[in-house]
């Protein structure tokens, strides 16, 4: 199988990647409207498609993100595998700002956001044990080594819905719930990936020591100056990617999370959602026509 990366950018990261035989294509979605169009093309022969999480000039904060279609576009643009590249805040003296995080796992605390494709009339649940594909988590903290940045392999994100940042008692509660890194947008969009069966990566890029050390603060312009000083090794990292993927794509777990996933029963299922679902799910729908 052939590699398809699709990457979504995140805060510093809306002017996208140098690709070459660039080409926008929009893409629509029965979830409604996506931050902006894909842009889809070749990095050392292989394919990438990238797309803006809060759309060109930075204009969707991270509660208005449309999660649900921005991966179902994705997914239609035939995408295999997701890397989401996104700014985060440490919870741990050791994470200091400018290194990269390959996150493993999550505590959302985010609340009134669309949390799944499926619902009343179709329901479905999919394991999130292991919220992240561990292979692809591997080859991007690879990647971003070999651009020159330090990475640490591993680490639990606390999303948050924003978008003001943490009080002082919030970011202690967090670090004694075990979290490593801080951030607003890694959830749902992770649980979405894997309803979509697409395996997840989050490179996190650190900004910033949320508020949980004595006397300090984080702020607006310390996290976008941070991030625009390691947007270039961020993108460099997606060259790395290309470099490092297998020549062929084997299988990975998120590849079948549907399998056995539906819960309503085919006489019950509701029509319209089916339709709307003919793209994060149409390979096992197809399956018990």
């Amino acid at each position: 199988m052939t590699w398809h990366i699709g990457v979504i950018g995140g805060s510093g990261l809306h002017e996208g990647l140098a690709l070459d035989e660039a080409q926008s294509i929009p893409v629509r979605s029965p979830f409604g409207e996506p931050s902006g169009p894909v842009t889809t093309g070749l990095i050392g022969g292989v394919r990438f498609s990238f797309l803006a999480r809060h759309g060109a000039g930075h204009v969707l904060p991270p509660a208005a993100v449309n999660y649900r279609a921005n991966i179902d576009v994705l997914k239609r643009t035939g995408v295999t595998d997701v890397v989401a590249l996104s700014a985060i805040g440490s919870l741990r003296e050791d994470l200091a700002p400018g290194g990269f995080v390959a996150v493993d796992q999550f505590i959302d605390r985010t609340a009134g956001r669309a949390r799944s494709f499926f619902g009343e009339g179709m329901v479905a649940h999919v394991s999130l044990a292991d919220p992240t594909c561990a292979r692809l988590s591997a080859l991007v903290a690879d990647a971003a080594e070999s651009a020159g940045a330090p990475v640490r392999r591993g680490g639990c994100y606390v999303a948050i819905d924003g978008p003001q940042f943490s009080t002082r008692a919030e970011s202690a509660l967090y670090r004694a719930w075990g979290g490593d890194v801080i951030g607003m947008t890694g959830m749902p969009e992770a649980r979405l990936a894997r309803e979509a069966e697409l395996p997840y990566a989050l490179l996190g890029m650190v900004t910033d020591y949320d508020c949980w050390r004595e006397g300090e603060a984080v702020g607006a312009a310390e996290v976008f100056a941070v991030m625009k000083a390691n947007a270039a090794l961020a993108r460099e990292a997606m060259a790395g990617l290309a470099r490092v993927l297998p020549a062929q794509r084997t299988a990975a777990p998120a590849d079948t999370a549907l399998d056995g996933a539906f819960a309503t029963a085919p006489g019950q299922r509701d029509g319209r959602l089916l339709a709307m679902l003919d793209g994060v799910a149409g390979r096992v729908l197809r399956k018990q026509e």
